[in-house]
């Protein structure tokens, strides 16, 4: 019988190389473990909601009403949802010619274009033009709309910070490109060294790569640091030096969890270096309502904005936006409710603030019990989650350990999350996931488990962790920490 296309050997393969380790190998023997009936605690991948994070209430109020705008003439309306909430989704239905059931503007709804430039213009101190933002189903399609319109063919490369998020390295391998790892230095509270930049490019370059763009993740995904002014400047004088397109994944920014450090975007850094720069540099900027306190992931909602693209390029990015109609409307709105929320005044502002700082404070004091867990646990060193929503521990694994992973055909901290998972029920990735430096080995896990569990929790992984290098330390001639 002839092959068909479809068969296994016959797939694109870019498909089959392609890897995700945030729903790999753990995740599925953890789904299945759960089908069994073990209490399974998911912490692989940032999804507050399903870690038992409650939903900000006045958003749902505005789309509610949007999703069901019969309510809007309902006399006992003005009983069940506040004046703001009508009002604002009485704006938005405004604005969307058929409500939410329609397509609509390819690039997004101009009015909550306008809203997200005005959020950046606030957040940065410059104006920001709404015909140069796109709203996406999550920044994840804004990632790979913008990787897809700059990767020609196998020799483009793309500078990823290594550890990295899967989604790029995924991405550039489904649209034919080469990964450029740029490592970030754990010993330097996960920094970025220039010198290691300018290395992986030149490397790239002698393997014939034409290296085009460099992705900054911050805060960082898996690291949870954030990056300085002084770092981002260099970055950008970099890019600008090397003509790279600065891809900026800034999906984090409201997750800050120390008071030292505070998030500032690329694009605030490079317009107060003024020109010529300042009108040189290409930069793409991603947001998302997935994370922050507001935790949607599912509504798949986000943007990006362009900055120094020139005219044709955009009409380009929108012609292939075009072809998928239109991004999700009900993640739009989240997101125009996202970059304008209730103000000072409004009937919802006090419960809007109790809510996100109640997230945030809980979110703090957790990024803390996690750090401290860690820390506390035997071959285990973990850097301080600055910010994102991630802890991402080295764990120094015995040589007995290792060789018993090799025999089992696995890759060392793969069989270590495995023998967690088994274990204790917490879900966790790889550090093998994400790129690591050769003979290092870590694990990413989220910080989002209820804070009154976040004890146990880490109580649980410290007694596998303590075990499991009981067994494997070879006490003749492996030291302890």
């Amino acid at each position: 019988m002839s092959s068909k296309p479809l068969d296994y050997d016959n797939l694109n393969e870019n498909v089959k190389k392609c890897q995700y380790a945030v729903r790999g190998e753990l995740y599925l023997r953890a789904s299945e473990l759960q089908k069994e009936g073990k209490k399974i605690i998911f912490t692989n991948v940032g999804n507050p909601h399903a870690l038992g994070q409650k939903p900000l209430t006045f958003p749902r109020q505005v789309i509610a009403l949007c999703q069901a705008p019969f309510l809007l003439d309902d006399p006992n309306v003005g009983f069940l949802f506040p004046a703001d909430a009508i009002a604002r989704a009485k704006h938005y239905l405004a604005m969307t010619s058929g409500g939410l059931g329609a397509y609509s503007d390819s690039r997004g709804t101009p009015g909550v274009r306008k809203e997200v430039a005005e959020f950046i213009e606030r957040r940065d101190g410059y104006p920001s033009d709404p015909e140069l933002i796109f709203l996406t189903d999550g920044a994840s399609k804004g990632v790979m709309q913008i990787l897809n319109s700059v990767i020609r063919g196998p020799s483009d490369g793309i500078l990823v910070p290594v550890p990295q998020y899967p989604l790029y390295s995924a991405s550039i391998q489904l649209l034919g490109g080469s990964l450029v790892p740029y490592y970030l230095e754990e010993t330097a509270n996960w920094g970025l060294d220039i010198n290691d930049l300018r290395q992986s490019v030149a490397q790239a370059r002698y393997k014939g790569i034409t290296v085009r763009a460099m992705v900054i993740i911050n805060p960082g995904n898996p690291t949870g640091q954030c990056l300085s002014v002084a770092n981002l400047k260099q970055i950008i004088q970099f890019c600008h030096q090397e003509s790279l397109v600065l891809l900026g994944d800034e999906v984090y920014q409201q997750n800050i969890y120390q008071d030292e450090r505070p998030f500032i975007s690329a694009r605030k850094v490079l317009l107060d270096m003024g020109p010529p720069i300042s009108k040189e540099l290409q930069l793409v900027s991603f947001h998302t309502v997935s994370k922050g306190y507001w935790g949607e992931c599912g509504q798949r909602g986000g943007y990006f904005e362009m900055t120094n693209i020139p005219p044709k390029s955009v009409e380009e990015i929108y012609k292939v936006a075009s072809i998928s109609l239109s991004p999700n409307v009900p993640g739009q709105i989240f997101m125009g409710l996202m970059v304008n929320p209730p103000k000072p005044g409004d009937i919802s502002y006090d419960q809007y603030v109790r809510e996100s700082k109640g997230i945030l404070e809980s979110l703090r004091k957790r990024a803390h019990m996690m750090t401290d867990g860690f820390n506390s646990c035997r071959n285990v060193v973990c850097n301080f989650t600055e910010g994102a929503m991630y802890s991402f521990p080295q764990i120094r694994l015995p040589p007995r350990a290792i060789e018993a992973a090799k025999k089992l055909g696995k890759v060392p901290d793969v069989f270590y999350c495995l023998r967690l998972l088994e274990a204790t029920g917490i879900s966790t990735v790889p550090g093998s996931g994400f790129g690591q430096k050769e003979g290092v080995f870590h694990l990413r896990t989220t910080i989002l488990p209820a804070e009154e569990d976040m004890p146990a929790i880490m109580s649980s992984f410290k007694k596998f962790n303590d075990e499991f290098m009981e067994q494997y330390e070879d006490h003749k001639g492996y030291s302890r920490m």
